[in-house]
């Protein structure tokens, strides 16, 4: 491809983008691009698949996923009133190694492990116990069993009759 061929890409791409919720694009290396493209697609589908559930379970507001996952690319974990893990971000993979589909069904403790510490662990039950939302820093394990920290906000999600039908927990690995 000819820089001629290119020219004008920049200012048609920048068009583009500029009122989508996309605000721009690496278009220094198309390699780099498609890469970022990939991502932005597959957290546009995890937004999409944590509405849906949110319709399902009849969630009674908006939960602010979408901005976490888009703007500051959280890792969204959902579970049930059990623990169970039913709705994993992609971008899980990422932090700590698991694909989705390994963990669902789960529950989070499988994360944690010989350094993780049972105060923060138990504070963050005692928490869930009483329907609270928490933000707490944990040291986890990843698939390949090496330690990461992660920092977890977490919340009860109440449906439109009050009850409680799901936890979900915002989470990025931090220093």
């Amino acid at each position: 491809m000819s820089m001629k061929t290119i020219e004008h890409f920049d200012a048609a791409g920048s068009k583009f983008y500029q009122n989508r919720a996309i605000p721009s694009f690496p278009i220094s290396s198309m390699d780099l691009y498609a890469q970022h493209f990939q991502k932005v697609c597959r957290n546009f589908q995890d937004v999409k698949n944590l509405h849906q559930l949110s319709i399902v379970q009849k969630w009674e507001s908006d939960v602010p996923f979408k901005n976490g996952i888009l703007d500051k690319e959280y890792v969204v974990v959902v579970t049930d009133t059990a623990l169970n893990i039913v709705y994993a971000t992609q971008n899980i993979f990422t932090m700590n190694g698991y694909q989705p589909d390994e963990i669902i069904g789960k529950k989070p403790k499988m994360f944690q492990g010989e350094k993780t510490c049972h105060e923060t662990s138990r504070e963050i039950g005692i928490a869930i116990q009483n329907r609270a939302p928490f933000e707490k820093t944990i040291t986890n394990y990843r698939k390949d069993g090496t330690i990461y920290n992660c920092w977890i906000k977490g919340a009860p999600i109440f449906n439109t009759k009050g009850d409680v039908v799901n936890f979900i927990a915002y989470e990025k690995e931090v220093a």
